[in-house]
């Protein structure tokens, strides 16, 4: 890795369908380097994947919440449960396990308030390894750089 490298990273993170001639002439390449560059920055898995970045307006979601969630129960059994219960449900588009007073943090999307209260209710509610949850709705997000 040197900043040509780090150089084309910040390109294709703005723009994963820039096309490899305006890629090159960003970053100061022949075409040829440039692909060969990208080509290996592909095969170490430094750039693992592509994504669509999607207007979640658009498609009706309309309420964001990060939730944090406690365990009643520090076992591997347990993170495991729970684990599989998020990642079964469409509303939860991130899961992380995290340090500090709960284990696990959850970014959720839902069509609106009403939906996501269904989901805090019918699915987190429901679910006997949880012992805390506690919601903080998104009401704006100045930077949101995730793709």
């Amino acid at each position: 890795m040197d900043s040509i490298d780090d150089h084309i990273l910040r390109e294709v993170s703005r723009d994963g369908r820039i096309s490899n001639l305006e890629l090159a002439d960003r970053v100061g390449l022949s075409p040829s380097a440039c692909l060969r560059r990208v080509a290996a920055l592909e095969r170490s898995g430094v750039i693992a994947g592509y994504r669509a970045v999607l207007d979640r307006a658009a498609l009706g979601v309309g309420f964001t919440a990060y939730v944090t969630v406690g365990l009643n129960a520090h076992t591997k059994a347990s993170q495991e449960a729970f684990e599989r219960a998020m990642s079964r449900a469409p509303e939860v588009v991130e899961c992380h396990n995290i340090t500090g007073a709960v284990e696990y943090l959850l970014r959720v999307e839902a069509a609106d308030l009403a939906a996501y209260k269904s989901f805090h209710t019918d699915v987190l509610g429901t679910l006997p390894q949880v012992n805390a949850i506690t919601s903080y709705v998104v009401m704006g997000s100045p930077k949101d750089e995730r793709a």
